[in-house]
């Protein structure tokens, strides 16, 4: 990662930087003293941060171990280990499936809210910068906004979206895309889908049949699908996970909105709980703000933002 990217993800994670390291440094001055007591209290703010108690609970555990095993006797060293058992804790994600044979096919799932259309947007312009050629589909035929929105992000970046009325199959939608994007010879075909929680049955069902429609015309397609979260949303991120890591087959996630959260802990547990790789992470509005995820780059500059 260059060093324009690497502030830019400083900046991105300042809010969760305060609200986690800030709160390790205060603790850290009221207390010089390595025992249980401050053990306790580091245990408390791992939990705070949405790390959640069973991991926080292997962090420490860990953690206790590798203060005897390296003889740390400061808390700065105890700085150092911890930021160094986060790092393994987070998974690197693997190689891209890239389909070599035709378009590589995105599916980009999650409930509404979290700024799934805008991410879309984001991985557009992310895949645009390496010179690919990509196509967009408004797979959300529930919400005309969601098929609008996705056109005017289209527009936008100058690449095509393939749309029907709002109300309409989205199967069939998919379809279309996955056969006007082997046509057209693209790289990349991004598909947003409806994210409506409340009424889950319909909705795993709904990106089923999406799946069983985009196999019809590309075998062994999507060849990615990505799980959009909520960073802000903390420990029920982890709930909106569950339920479609569950029922649909998820290969990794998105985390947004890590610029407004003063927690960030949230990414260690979906990933951990789940056993899934974080793809990309969201660092604010504009178009560029969205990062390839690296757990050490991320850990280095949550500690040092």
């Amino acid at each position: 990662m260059g060093i324009g990217i690497f502030q830019q993800l400083k900046s991105g994670l300042s809010r969760a930087h305060k609200g986690f390291v800030g709160k390790l440094d205060s603790l850290f001055t009221r207390s010089r003293k390595l025992d249980e007591e401050m053990f306790e209290q580091l245990e408390e703010i791992l939990i705070e941060s949405d790390i959640g108690p069973r991991m926080s609970g292997r962090i420490l555990g860990d953690l206790r171990t590798a203060v005897k095993t390296n003889k740390v006797s400061d808390s700065a060293g105890l700085k150092a280990l911890l930021q160094a058992e986060m790092i393994k804790l987070l998974k690197s994600p693997p190689a891209w499936n890239h389909n070599s044979d035709g378009p590589t096919i995105i599916l980009i799932i999650g409930i509404n809210g979290v700024g799934k259309t805008t991410t879309i947007a984001k991985l557009a312009n992310h895949f645009l910068k390496q010179k690919k050629k990509v196509l967009l589909a408004a797979g959300d035929t529930f919400r005309a906004a969601a098929i609008d929105q996705l056109k005017i992000w289209a527009e936008r970046l100058g690449v095509d979206c393939i749309a029907h009325q709002d109300g309409s199959d989205a199967a069939a939608v998919c379809f279309d895309a996955v056969t006007a994007a082997k046509a057209r010879q693209v790289d990349i075909l991004i598909i947003d889908t409806a994210g409506r929680l409340h009424t889950k049955a319909h909705l795993v069902e709904e990106l089923k049949k999406i799946k069983r429609s985009i196999q019809k015309v590309e075998e062994g397609a999507p060849h990615e699908t990505l799980l959009v979260l909520d960073a802000t949303t903390g420990q029920n991120g982890l709930l909106q996970a569950q339920v479609f890591y569950r029922e649909v087959d998820t290969s990794g996630l998105i985390l947004t909105k890590m610029d407004g959260t003063a927690k960030g802990g949230v990414a260690l547990t979906v990933s951990n709980e789940l056993s899934l790789p974080i793809r990309f992470i969201g660092l604010g509005e504009k178009i560029d703000d969205l990062t390839d995820f690296n757990p050490r780059e991320f850990i280095t500059a949550l500690f040092e933002a």
